[in-house]
């Protein structure tokens, strides 16, 4: 048979079909199986097994003797965290999805350069796709400053079948001794009080004491799979006394291992439950494991209330696929609000005004088995109570959504969100 240039190209564009179909299947199929069948409920979360199943399941254990300190919004939140940068003396480790150009942008860029020319090690590890906004310039500054900047997942032949793999986790370790996590990226819309619809609903957390080294170990997890370099020493690690009363645990999830940790973690706390079940969930699309366990909550008499959006969110299609989920819910007693002032991009759960988890995770699939992400377990009534008074604060600024209303919803309504629930997987 002759060959022809015909038949090279057909060739040529059959094997290429074939190597984007193939890597399209990598990035959006799950490589690990998911847990499928709900959690029998064994203990309260006020029982120790409890506790020791959290440790054994996820991970790192529980550690005692550490502070955390809530920090609520912008105008609370950036400041410590810049006076944190600009009191280290050896090293800072900083870990972020977005990181977009802007004044808040530009600040940490000028002081993370100041430190690193006065001798402090640097080390800044961005999200390709979270960081797509950042003006070039400001990575050459910092470079210049002698900062080792990496993006995670840049594309590249050796990533292109991770490339729906984003890292989600936010992290700032200074000295390795004072730890910041939460839901906050830096960006201007994360400025100001949540005033308007320009300055965005959120909440981080100083920490300080043993758990910080946990924080540590989840940057240098990512570090090392960007980079190949290992980061270790008293520099990264040094010794941690006491600094607080609250018992927590840093644990992190990846889809390349333990991609289901996230998941697992909140269907332990919710099952445990006994009386009340609070989430604040920037991005609220549950699948019908996490949709029983909650619906089942309510059942035997917890008093389970959902924070979302409203009006006001970077993300249409996730509010309308997460609103298309919401029948089962209410109509076992769930109670579910939309936040009206701002963007509500806050990450957190607390279950019976004992354990509290916050950090990075949404209340998706892309959280729990697609993207990188790392949370804060924290058991201590005091720090619980505080995330309740946060949440009551914002359930009074949101508008409760009744099973009436969300029955009687326009028909078009209905069927823009029954699409993107389709999508629900990728979300």
């Amino acid at each position: 048979m002759r060959v022809t240039k015909k038949h090279v190209y057909t060739a040529l564009i059959s094997a290429g079909a074939t190597l984007v179909a193939t890597l399209l299947f990598m990035n959006f199929a799950g490589g690990e199986k998911k847990i499928e069948q709900k959690l029998p409920r064994l203990y309260e979360a006020d029982d120790g097994a409890f506790r020791r199943s959290l440790s054994a399941l996820l991970g790192p254990p529980l550690l005692e003797g550490n502070r955390v300190e809530t920090l609520v919004n912008g105008d609370r939140i950036f400041p410590p965290m810049l006076q944190a940068i600009r009191q280290a003396q050896r090293t800072i480790t900083f870990e972020t999805y977005i990181y977009w150009s802007g004044d808040i942008g530009r600040e940490f860029v000028d002081v993370l350069s100041e430190r690193a020319r006065a001798g402090v090690k640097v080390h800044v590890l961005l999200d390709w796709v979270g960081s797509i906004k950042m003006d070039d310039a400001l990575i050459q500054t910092m470079k210049s400053a002698g900062i080792e900047v990496e993006r995670f997942h840049e594309p590249h032949w050796a990533n292109l079948s991770r490339m729906n793999n984003r890292t989600h986790r936010k992290l700032v370790i200074s000295d390795g001794r004072v730890g910041f996590t939460g839901g906050v990226g830096i960006a201007d819309q994360w400025r100001g009080d949540a005033r308007n619809p320009g300055e965005w609903r959120d909440m981080h957390f100083r920490v300080e004491g043993p758990v910080v080294a946990q924080m540590q170990a989840v940057f240098m997890d990512n570090w090392i799979r960007a980079t190949g370099r290992v980061l270790h020493g008293d520099e990264y690690f040094p010794k941690l006394e006491p600094a607080g009363d609250h018992a927590a645990q840093m644990f992190s999830s990846s889809p390349s291992g333990g991609s289901e940790s996230m998941h697992l973690m909140y269907l332990l706390a919710i099952t445990a439950a006994k009386h009340t079940i609070e989430l604040s969930a920037s991005y609220f699309v549950p699948d019908d494991l996490a949709i029983r366990s909650l619906a089942d909550a309510a059942k035997r008499g917890v008093k389970v209330r959902v924070i979302t959006p409203g009006e006001h969110i970077d993300a249409e299609t996730v509010r309308r696929a997460s609103r298309a989920r919401w029948g089962d819910l209410l109509e076992a007693g769930v109670q579910i609000a939309e936040y009206a002032p701002t963007m509500f991009h806050v990450k957190g759960l607390v279950v019976d005004g004992l354990i509290a988890s916050v950090g990075s995770t949404n209340f998706d699939n892309r959280s729990f088995r697609l993207n990188d992400e790392a949370n804060l377990n924290v058991i201590h009534r005091g720090f619980s109570q505080r995330q309740r008074e946060v949440f009551e604060a914002d359930w009074a600024k949101s508008k409760p959504i009744t099973l009436g209303a969300w029955r009687q919803r326009p028909w078009q309504e209905k069927l823009w969100e029954h699409a993107a629930s389709m999508f629900g997987a990728q979300l």
